[in-house]
């Protein structure tokens, strides 16, 4: 099983519109690959999922910030990074490679630019949720 990290753009567009990202999630349901987060990605994707611009999308789903971070963490397992290694220009990024770092990872799932330039980072392959599917099928 691939332990993997899903960034929380992921995790917002698999919620609010499904695609690519939503089968990451359907992987962790189908446990064809172990999910890891930690408490930074959790309080980051509440405050993503709060925001206005959301509000009607997730209103449109049907569904409540409480009700998807919910459903999220009974998805992933929480994981406490020792260090915070400060690799790209954002905070929010070195986050999830610190929660990758802490979760033994083979793969960070990220549609953010500054993370996917990078490629790897120690060993973690940094996919696109396709290219994560894409990964899997051919496993």
């Amino acid at each position: 099983m691939t332990r993997t990290v899903a960034d929380t753009n992921i995790v917002v567009s698999a919620f609010l519109w499904g695609g690519a990202p939503r089968g990451v999630l359907d992987m962790a349901r189908r446990k064809t690959i172990a999910l890891f987060t930690s408490a930074a990605l959790i309080a980051e994707l509440e405050e993503v999922l709060a925001r206005e611009k959301f509000a009607k999308r997730i209103a449109e789903v049907g569904s409540s910030v409480v009700e998807m971070v919910g459903d999220y963490l009974a998805l992933a397992k929480l994981v406490r990074p020792a260090a915070h290694p400060s690799v790209v220009r954002d905070p929010d990024d070195d986050e999830v490679i610190a929660c990758a770092l802490a979760a033994e990872a083979e793969v960070i799932v990220s549609g953010d630019a500054d993370l996917l330039a990078l490629g790897t980072y120690q060993d973690i392959a940094i996919l696109t949720a396709t290219q994560m599917l894409r990964r899997i099928a051919t496993t």
